[in-house]
């Protein structure tokens, strides 16, 4: 890939990150109690949490990464999350954790566009084990001053956070470009804040860079992130099928609990229990299990009070779930339809038939070369004329899923071999109170596609059975 020279630096120079790779790393303290008797033992991070692939898998995709930014960055940018845990186990940053496979807090991975070099800029001790008052219950822990922290994820050059300061500065003083991914693609713009904003960390970050160095250069990384994260690699795709396999055993689990009288919310604890039970570490999001009259809601109206979804369903109505498992760090998403009494009438029976036609019509015409605008004109050429108005598929018949239930993606992309992505057209009618939904996995492969969610019931006899299963 051609590479022109970084503004600032002849072609060929030095990579910039030399300004700032040697700074020193003083040896760690061992953790002592307040009257200076020995303490519990000091945490060492590769004891606690270890990356779930080979440190190559990771240099793969910062290569893939990196071959997609165009040559006018000069370094890419990738925070971790901060790392506190607010009552529930912490969840790192999905491009951190994309690139690095690492569970470390208030991090940097950098990456040199020249050379590829990464870097990580990591806290010196982990604040999260230390107590000025209770060492032995916080005997400390060291980050970026463990010399495991390098040999274990294979980024050979690890500094102290502070470190980064310096080189956000040396960046400026050079018209060096950082890219970050500002979360969508298109110009980076300058973010704005407001009286009650609803920024994500990734936005958060964005916004004290351009706060704190106002003069700094900034190149959206957005569409180079999403290119790779559209393609799965093997090991991705393998931890998609366990994720998808807990997800049906969940809802199958779930549907036997279902009939006349049962809450939504009783039905989200037995599906929600069945994900950990089959090794699930959190849910992928919360669980939508909405029934009767409030299925025809979409889950963002549905969701927009704190105790609307918990209602009691009864025989003749119809009961939908939205859900998935998370399972080292990969989620499944995945949509049913049944009936609370065991049975669909001949209304809601044809509605699913041709609501589930409409899903294989999509997976039928979906292989390499294939956009998803073309797999959108399937779907509408599939849709009675009659039911045009109630379908919801546009772009919205699916997502990519990954680390996240909404994976980076480019909606004009070509479909490639490896791709994962959701195929869930929609029907809401409000006028008879009728809703039905099916959402499967599909992967892309060299011929066509596969269907990942392929152990639960999709046709209206084999969802009945589900629920009289009992």
């Amino acid at each position: 890939m051609r590479r022109r020279a970084i503004a600032g630096r002849p072609a060929g120079s030095p990579s910039i990150a030399l300004a700032f790779w040697l700074v020193a790393l003083p040896g760690g303290l061992a953790g002592q109690a307040s009257d200076g008797s020995p303490a519990t033992p000091e945490q060492r991070l590769f004891d606690w949490t270890r990356p779930r692939f080979p440190a190559a898998e990771y240099e793969r995709r910062r290569d893939a990464v990196r071959a997609g930014i165009a040559d006018s960055a000069g370094v890419l940018l990738f925070p971790s999350a901060h790392g506190l845990s607010h009552g529930e186990t912490f969840r790192q940053a999905d491009d951190f954790l994309y690139l690095t496979g690492l569970e470390i807090p208030q991090s940097v991975l950098v990456i040199d566009l020249p050379t590829g070099r990464p870097t990580l800029f990591a806290p010196r001790r982990d604040f999260r084990f230390e107590s000025d008052t209770r060492a032995n219950d916080f005997p400390g822990r060291p980050l970026a001053e463990d010399p495991e922290l390098a040999r274990v994820s294979g980024i050979a050059d690890v500094r102290p956070l502070e470190a980064l300061e310096v080189a956000l500065r040396e960046w400026t003083r050079l018209g060096v470009t950082v890219g970050v991914n500002a979360g969508r693609p298109g110009q980076l713009r300058r973010v704005v804040t407001s009286l009650i904003p609803d920024w994500d960390p990734q936005i958060l970050s964005l916004y004290h860079l351009q706060s704190t160095y106002p003069s700094l250069r900034f190149a959206n990384s957005f569409d180079a992130v999403a290119r790779a994260r559209m393609v799965k690699s093997p090991l991705e795709v393998e931890a998609l099928r366990r994720s998808a396999r807990a997800t049906e055993a969940a809802i199958r689990a779930a549907a036997r609990e279902i009939r006349d009288g049962v809450t939504e919310r009783a039905l989200e604890a037995g599906f929600e229990s069945a994900c950990k039970r089959n090794g699930a570490q959190r849910i992928a999001f919360a669980s939508i299990i909405k029934s009767g009259p409030n299925s025809v809601w979409p889950w963002r109206v549905l969701a927009s009070h704190y105790d609307r979804r918990n209602r009691a369903m009864h025989d003749g109505e119809l009961v939908i779930f939205d859900v998935g498992c998370e399972i080292d760090h990969y989620v499944s998403d995945v949509g049913r339809t049944f009936p609370v009494s065991g049975r669909f009438d001949a209304r809601q029976r044809a509605l699913l038939e041709m609501e589930v036609a409409v899903a294989d019509a999509i997976i039928a015409a979906a292989r390499p070369g294939v956009t998803l605008a073309e797999l959108q004109a399937v779907a509408d050429a599939r849709i009675p004329a009659g039911e045009r108005t109630h379908m919801q598929t546009g772009l919205f018949f699916g997502h990519h899923i990954g680390l996240s239930t909404g994976d980076p993606s480019l909606a004009e992309a070509p479909l490639e071999p490896g791709m994962v992505f959701t195929v869930e057209p929609w029907y809401y009618d409000h006028e008879s109170g009728i809703s039905v939904f099916t959402e499967d996995e599909i992967l892309v492969t060299e011929d066509g596609a596969e269907l990942l969610t392929t152990t639960l019931a999709r046709d209206p006899d084999g969802l009945e059975a589900l629920v009289r299963d009992r």
